[in-house]
């Protein structure tokens, strides 16, 4: 059995998306079944992946370069790779695109020695990303940290925007959710509403330029309107040691 499937809740908002896949995973997982054969049973013609325990990963072979390779995915008992299972489930086209990234990027450097930054970029992404889309007003605010004005003065612009959680250790993490845990956003723009029409447009967005450059904006993800009950105060986005003040650039003493 994955250890800890059963402490998650699947009412809790930032599940909504994933709750009539994931919460169907689970329980065949929990009635006895392994992460892979649930994972398996619930894919779709378009995941271009199969799940495949861990030990079918080759000694000395990169696991993002075995899932090129072979298009199978080695999967561990455990909330991690549960999340990661769904997050190909849900996000096939956009795991894909960022598989073959991160293939060619360990094609070109090997896999020993200091990440680079298209490497490092897609590690971020791949396991603490989240997808924003959001009027203008609100992106800025948040690239800015300017938290009261994000969550306080424009909080009725959320229900303009859409926030999809998608890397895996993230979606892990909130299975006991605590104030500071931190989503890497990343701006989305997809032309219709629902996953598929944001997995569609992620997947044709990603470059290995992009993931380089770090496009991320760091949200408290428990700050956002309607997610937790107590961000219904003012005080609980003064809390200065989770909504931190953006780092004032260094002045040169010359």
């Amino acid at each position: 059995m994955a250890s800890g499937l059963d402490a998650i809740d699947w009412t809790v908002p930032w599940l909504a998306p994933w709750q009539a896949l994931g919460q169907a995973v689970a329980l065949q997982v929990l009635a006895g079944e392994s992460c892979v054969t649930a994972l398996n049973a619930h894919r779709r013609p378009e995941v271009p992946v199969r799940f495949v325990h861990q030990q079918s990963l080759p000694a000395g072979e990169a696991y993002e370069a075995y899932i090129l390779r072979s298009r199978q995915v080695p999967t561990r008992e455990g909330l991690h790779d549960f999340f990661n299972g769904l997050c190909w489930l849900h996000f096939p086209h956009t795991k894909s695109r960022l598989n073959a990234l991160q293939g060619e990027q360990i094609a070109h450097s090997g896999i020993h020695g200091v990440r680079g930054p298209a490497r490092d970029g897609s590690t971020v992404f791949d396991e603490n990303a989240a997808f924003l889309q959001a009027p203008d007003a609100l992106w800025h605010a948040l690239v800015a940290k300017d938290w009261m004005r994000l969550f306080v003065t424009l909080r009725p612009l959320w229900a303009q925007a859409e926030l999809v959680l998608f890397g895996h250790a993230l979606l892990e993490k909130l299975v006991q959710p605590r104030k500071g845990m931190t989503a890497h956003v990343y701006r989305a723009h997809p032309s219709d509403p629902g996953l598929a029409a944001m997995d569609a447009w992620m997947a044709h967005d990603l470059s290995a330029e992009k993931l380089a450059a770090k496009p991320f904006a760091h949200l408290p993800v428990l700050g956002v309107p309607g997610w937790w009950a107590a961000n219904g105060t003012v005080g609980f986005y003064q809390d200065a040691t989770v909504f931190r003040a953006p780092r004032m650039p260094k002045v040169s003493s010359q």
